[in-house]
């Protein structure tokens, strides 16, 4: 059976989700509001894929047959008309998100899945307005969707178990590494985790205790090496629970546990110093290492997640 695949929202994760489905072979259907989201997600396709092919990734035929799959049309009913799944890549607003899940309900097949692909979103409150709750999902890809292998599979209490495991199922022929996050909680599971450490990582600079580029190095060269091939939780069982135990009886009571956004936080965003937006942030960023830093960072991923070596 083909599965057709539709995405609203075309901005930079709406496109590499189409990307990415789309040079699986998968018919996508790419909905637009105007021509420069039009023009966006083409050239945006364009440009990640070439990358791929002049890292060696991919085939130089691939952009080609990406650009074949690929339909772009402004008209909502048509764009749903034979999707098996719309991922829905709006902004985060909660209103527009209702909205649209509202329309999407009302004009799509009761058998399409309608996914939505809020980072941290009640998954639940976006599908409140719709009849048909059983089918509404979260599909949290990360960026770039294209390179990065996880998808967070976000259940909510209303959703089937057949549309979580079609979904499943999809998201694994198409290449992806989906997890489910049993509950419709704030963060799901890995943005949870990735900023727990991020707001120990601020404390340890507003406390002085390391300058940002110490934290950020200390945490490159000692377990974020590992990280890849042995999470917490299976590094836990290795050292032994009776170790974790006594480390964590010792240690939890220096560590930051703040409910509210670190005070250096807000008064550097307060200050207008944004990070790369302005050059500034936690460091200093001139144009070449801002250049720098995001081509050393694709190009890592593309060899990570396509295997290639030095």
């Amino acid at each position: 059976m083909q599965k057709n695949i539709t995405v609203f929202g075309p901005g930079l994760m709406g496109s590499g989700i189409s990307q990415l489905f789309a040079s699986k072979g998968f018919k996508v259907t790419i909905c637009a509001r105007d021509s420069i989201e039009e023009s966006y997600a083409l050239e945006s396709i364009k440009s990640n894929i070439k990358i791929l092919i002049e890292n060696g990734a991919e085939q130089p035929d691939l952009l080609e047959k990406t650009l074949g799959n690929i339909t772009i049309t402004r008209d909502r009913k048509q764009a749903v008309r034979d999707a098996y799944i719309v991922f829905e890549c709006i902004p985060e607003n909660m209103e527009l998100k209702q909205d649209l899940f509202y329309e999407l309900d009302c004009i799509s097949s009761e058998e399409t899945i309608l996914a939505t692909n809020t980072s941290v979103m009640s998954v639940t409150e976006i599908g409140a307005r719709a009849k048909h709750k059983s089918r509404i999902i979260g599909t949290h890809f990360w960026n770039p969707p294209f390179l990065i292998p996880l998808v967070e599979v976000v259940k909510t209490a209303h959703v089937s178990d057949a549309v979580v495991q079609n979904t499943v199922d999809l998201l694994v022929q198409a290449g992806k590494h989906p997890v489910i996050c049993k509950k419709d909680v704030p963060g799901f599971v890995a943005n949870r985790l990735q900023h727990a450490l991020w707001r120990e990582a601020i404390a340890i600079i507003e406390q002085g205790i390391a300058d940002p580029e110490t934290v950020d190095e200390a945490i490159k060269y000692s377990f974020g090496i590992r990280l890849p091939v042995l999470g917490p939780i299976e590094n836990a069982d290795m050292i032994g629970l009776d170790l974790t135990l006594s480390i964590h009886d010792y240690i939890f009571k220096y560590l930051d546990s703040s409910t509210e956004p670190s005070m250096l936080l807000k008064d550097k965003v307060k200050k207008g110093e944004l990070g790369f937006k302005t050059g500034k942030g936690f460091r200093e960023w001139t144009a070449e290492e801002m250049q720098s830093s995001r081509k050393r960072l694709l190009e890592y991923l593309i060899k990570a997640t396509k295997g290639l070596s030095n």
